[in-house]
């Protein structure tokens, strides 16, 4: 086996997100708020890619890029600025990169690395040229990938599944409100599933965190639950493990791409084989410290900001529970990382 090989697998559609924040409520029809914070760069599937990456990953990105600034742009972030590996990718000729407009409204606290309902957005596009099948191909053979599981499932999951890729699968919201239990079918071609509470107990038809859990570790070898300010739960069946973690307490900027910080940092935790609780703590504290950002990939810690995060660490308690990262930060843990620019930067001549 090449051990060249990507250590996470990600496709999906790609956004160039401009994020506002700063606002102390949403507009009104024929209003004009102005704000404080602004922020803009790579979105969508490039959360996951970026906050992979930055924890030292080999990533490779089956994605679409508009042959536009804003796709030039981001093409040029993912590859040149972050490192990740895109060529699955393709760019249209023509077609117009998706673009979102975010406002980002006042938070009540942290999510644990789940988003509530505290954005609202407005988005330009078109559906892509290619899709994910046509991307992937016959996949190549990651340890990990990252999938976002929907009504129907696309063909390279399980061809990944066969070349024993490890899936670790989220959801979204069903705006059917139908939440078919069919869905979950798909958790047999999976490794981890990682739903938030909601999206949680609407699927299993339970009415609490911990019974969604439970249902959840039947179908899924690791299930985890995340609960937004009350924390997250998981099983791990292939060690015997239950965990539970409180949320961190942060101020709230942005909570755009929370989720995706979560997801990712838990898959490099995994990969480290960290027990559980280690695991949860980890992915609750990087989707902790990418709100204090603004949106979108650019918001994702890496080891930098974890680092930066734990050595300036005061509070005894946090210095207990987080302890195990005196032995698991890397001894390199990299540049600085760029955090979403106001504005775009010039063009290379």
């Amino acid at each position: 086996m090449d051990d060249d090989r990507p250590e996470v697998l990600l496709t999906g559609l790609l956004f160039y997100d401009l994020v506002l924040t700063g606002l102390g409520r949403p507009p009104t029809p024929g209003e004009e708020i102005w704000t404080s914070g602004m922020g803009c760069g790579p979105g969508g599937i490039a959360n996951l890619a970026v906050a992979a990456s930055r924890f030292g990953l080999r990533t490779s990105l089956a994605t679409v890029f508009g042959d536009d600034f804003y796709g030039v742009h981001c093409h040029e972030v993912l590859a040149g600025q972050e490192g990740v590996d895109l060529s699955l990718s393709r760019t249209a000729p023509g077609w117009p990169t998706p673009v979102t407009v975010a406002l980002a409204l006042p938070h009540p606290g942290s999510d644990g690395g789940t988003p509530a309902d505290d954005r609202a957005l407005v988005t330009h596009g078109q559906a892509p040229p290619y899709s994910q099948d046509v991307l992937m191909g016959d996949p190549p053979e990651a340890l990990t990938a990252l999938a976002h599981l929907e009504a129907e499932p696309p063909g390279w999951l399980a061809k990944a599944a066969a070349n024993g890729t490890r899936i670790y699968a989220d959801v979204g919201w069903d705006p059917t409100q139908e939440w078919s239990a069919g869905l979950l079918e798909q958790l047999s071609l999976c490794h981890a599933f990682l739903p938030n509470e909601t999206e949680a107990m609407a699927y299993t038809r339970t009415d609490t965190a911990i019974g969604a859990l439970g249902t959840l570790a039947e179908l899924v070898p690791v299930a985890v639950v995340t609960r937004g300010a009350d924390g997250a739960i998981a099983v791990d069946q292939t060690t015997g493990e239950y965990a539970e973690v409180p949320a961190l307490p942060v101020d709230v900027l942005d909570a755009t791409g929370a989720g995706d910080v979560f997801g990712a940092s838990f898959v490099a935790a995994s990969l480290g084989g960290w027990p559980l609780a280690e695991r949860l703590r980890f992915a609750v504290l990087a989707a902790g410290l990418s709100v204090g950002h603004h949106g979108g990939a650019l918001a994702a810690p890496g080891w930098y900001g974890v680092a930066r995060w734990w050595r300036s660490l005061t509070d005894p308690g946090l210095r207990r529970a987080y302890g195990f990262l005196a032995d698991r930060l890397p001894a390199d843990v990299g540049p600085p990382v760029r955090y979403a620019p106001v504005t775009p930067p010039a063009p290379r001549p």
